[in-house]
């Protein structure tokens, strides 16, 4: 907020109202009236700055203004612009206290010295600290300054946006914190926090109740056939219900269906579901990526061949994906990296539902349905060359569209939920402790690899939860996994050899799990009992363990 100077009567040549300019010898000279003494004027122009203005009155008590064509248009003494200064003051800092009064925020405002200036209602209400203890005293008299950011702010000049943070055992706030600079230097910080802690304790709630309900419905699941196959799809979120509601519409027929966006939304478990929902329980789902099959095989690869077709084909012959999916599906995934002169041959089985095998004379009839899906924007393909119109448009007669995961965040609870448990049962490994702030990071995470990228982050964590605690350095995206993937990838002082070697999920697993038992055991000294309870397992299972993965 800027404050500009209010009007202010400027003398001018001629006497007004008693006060007089005169000029002599190119300098200007102010009177109060005809009786006072001549006053020397500090002489400025009219465009300079309000600096300019200021710096002025360091060596002189009245200033003179000067127009465009070098004429004295006014004059402002010393008295008047201290009157003007302290007014302005007065309006700011009324200002500043309705802003204050206003906010239902927390707001903290520190000096150079980190004693409080300000404290808001909301700070109160929060912390439990009245404000006429708190003014005036140094902020870490009343709170433990590890915890406090606003001193990494006051120090460092640390700015934060958005973070979670835990200043009390029973407090969760997310805050912003911001350094005050004043001539290039901090001369104090400012802190708002709003109170998350309910919306923690929830989220607690929820996942312990999602677990529950997980374990009961895979329970249910035991004793009854599912009949609708969308339960597969996660995910509450309006957009993603109106992808599923659309979805089981088409159901209703066997038209073609075009499933579009991005790489990891869950396209070809859409594809399936509309199968599972238009087929017999034994129709047959073929699915082929067109983004995976060199341009020279393709054709085999779709049409199937006749023995000695070509040179190292199979002497029996083969099958083509066309014919495997006769009276069911064929899902053609990532159907805009299909190569051109396959898309007019496929685009003419579609027209005549007739086909020949390569090397073949026996005309085949075509009976399957194509549900088409792709990542790529097929318009643009068009507009290239590389992409026929004839074949969108006869692809293209119902689409879906698969909202990513940034934009159905609210899923991302139930879906990290979900593969938790998935994975937890899978590896026989549970989770007894799942931490607020790593929920606060999937939150905040803007996923580029969609569901596919979630799943793979949640098999991660159960992986590296050995102790059945989830953590956030676990996270790859996470600013303390940098010192994990560092002690899990540098052996102590050897040199760091890059290693190419793939081992199998369970090794690798079996291999991070020997380390971190031997670490525990180091540290206890090898008492099998406490290392038992540091790692939160049983001393029986801890004795299964060193047996089964060979630890002395």
């Amino acid at each position: 907020m800027g404050f500009s100077l209010p009007p202010v009567k400027l003398m001018t040549k001629t006497s007004i109202e008693g006060h007089i300019i005169e000029q002599n010898n190119g300098e200007f000279f102010y009177r109060f009236s005809e009786e006072t003494a001549a006053i020397p004027c500090k002489v400025i122009n009219e465009d300079d700055s309000f600096d300019t203005l200021i710096q002025s009155f360091s060596c002189h008590s009245a200033v003179v203004i000067l127009d465009k064509n070098d004429l004295p248009s006014g004059c402002i003494t010393a008295a008047q612009m201290v009157d003007f200064l302290t007014n302005a003051y007065k309006q700011l800092k009324a200002f500043y206290e309705t802003v204050i009064l206003t906010t239902d925020s927390s707001i903290t405002v520190i000096d150079d010295t980190a004693r409080v200036l300000t404290w808001t209602e909301g700070a109160e209400k929060i912390f439990s600290v009245k404000k006429q203890e708190i003014i005036g005293q140094h902020i870490s008299d009343f709170f433990d300054p590890n915890k406090l950011e606003i001193l990494q702010t006051l120090y460092k000049g640390k700015r934060i946006t958005g973070q979670y943070h835990q200043p009390r055992s029973d407090l969760f706030v997310l805050i912003n914190s911001n350094p005050v600079y004043f001539n290039n230097r901090i001369i104090g910080a400012v802190v708002s926090e709003t109170d998350v802690t309910n919306q923690v304790v929830l989220n607690e709630k929820l996942f312990n109740m999602t677990t529950e309900v997980h374990r009961l419905e895979q329970e249910v699941a035991k004793y009854k056939d599912s009949s609708d196959p969308f339960n597969t799809i996660k995910g509450k979120s309006t957009s993603i219900q109106r992808t599923v509601h659309l979805a089981r519409k088409v159901c209703s027929v066997k038209s073609t269906v075009l499933i579009l966006g991005e790489s990891g939304v869950g396209k070809e478990v859409f594809a399936k579901a509309i199968h599972d929902g238009s087929e017999e329980p034994n129709a047959p789902f073929i699915s082929i990526n067109c983004g995976a099959i060199p341009a020279s095989l393709f054709e085999s690869e779709l049409f199937g061949y006749e023995r000695g077709a070509f040179s190292g084909a199979d002497i029996k012959g083969k099958k083509g994906k066309i014919e495997l999916a006769k009276g069911g599906t064929l899902f053609l995934d990532e159907v805009g990296e299909m190569p051109l002169e396959m898309q007019v041959k496929l685009l003419r089985v579609l027209q005549e539902r007739k086909y020949y095998r390569v090397g073949g004379e026996k005309e085949i009839k075509a009976d399957f349905r194509v549900i088409a899906a792709t990542n790529r924007d097929l318009h643009e393909l068009m507009q290239e060359g590389q992409f026929r119109e004839d074949l969108y448009y006869r692809l293209n007669v119902v689409s879906l569209h698969i909202p990513p995961l940034r934009e159905r965040q609210e899923d991302i609870i139930e879906l990290t939920h979900f593969f938790l448990n998935d994975f937890s049962q899978r590896y026989q490994r549970p989770i007894y402790e799942f931490s607020p702030d790593v929920m606060q990071e999937l939150l905040h995470y803007h996923w580029p690899g969609n569901i596919r990228e979630l799943r793979n982050i949640a098999e991660r964590l159960v992986v590296f939860a050995t102790d059945g605690v989830i953590k956030k350095e676990y996270l790859p995206f996470s600013a303390g996994n940098v010192d994990l993937e560092k002690n899990r990838m540098i052996s102590s002082n050897a040199p760091e050899e890059r290693d190419e070697t793939i081992l199998s999920l369970q090794e690798e697993m079996d291999q991070h799990e020997k380390k971190v038992i031997e670490r525990a055991l180091r540290i206890v000294k090898g008492n099998k009992l406490e290392c038992a309870k540091h790692l939160g397992i049983t001393r029986a299972t801890l004795y299964n363990r060193l047996k089964r993965l060979g630890v002395n």
